[in-house]
């Protein structure tokens, strides 16, 4: 299981990057939900959530393939999503706030997040079963994309929803394209 949860940083990193671009290749509501519209900081969050998910879908049958044992998965990668948003943003915003955006701090920041969160996940899943952790994992995924269908569409006006790039919030002018 080790050995996939660090070849897995680097495939969740890659498809990190992929996922960066699906929503202008494929402006709808079901990808506006799952990957970024905007240049804003918060919608770059989806490039941690929805890549781990992505991930997390192979991995799940890879594991009932090789038949791997592991506990908690789902509540695992939703408990790795949720600290990986929240750390990359106590460090990013600082660090944003005093020498500006930096594409390369952003990308390896967002690297040292999959490894962050990868080690969460590995550590939660070698742990003893929780109950209920199916149920508390699928309602923890739907509570992160209803967040993100939220802020999406109706964007709190706080620097972090603004895409100074486009000069909105959450999906005003993306349609406009």
């Amino acid at each position: 299981m080790k050995k996939i949860k660090i070849i897995g940083i680097f495939v969740i990193f890659i498809i990190s990057f992929i996922s960066h671009y699906v929503y202008d290749l494929i402006p709808n509501f079901f990808t506006s939900i799952l990957f970024p519209v905007n240049e804003s900081i918060w919608e770059h969050m989806k490039l941690i959530a929805t890549p781990l998910l992505i991930f997390a879908i192979f991995e799940y049958f890879y594991y009932k393939k090789k038949e791997i044992k592991c506990n908690n998965f789902l509540l695992s990668y939703s408990i790795g999503i949720i600290l990986g948003i929240i750390t990359y943003l106590i460090i990013y915003l600082p660090i944003d706030a005093l020498i500006g955006h930096s594409i390369i701090i952003s990308i390896s920041l967002l690297f040292l997040i999959f490894v962050f969160i990868q080690y969460i996940v590995y550590k939660l899943m070698c742990y003893r079963p929780i109950s209920n952790n199916k149920i508390i994992g699928i309602l923890l995924v739907i509570l992160i994309y209803v967040v993100f269908y939220y802020f999406t569409y109706y964007p709190s006006k706080n620097p972090i929803f603004y895409d100074k790039h486009n000069e909105c919030y959450g999906i005003e002018k993306t349609f406009d394209k």
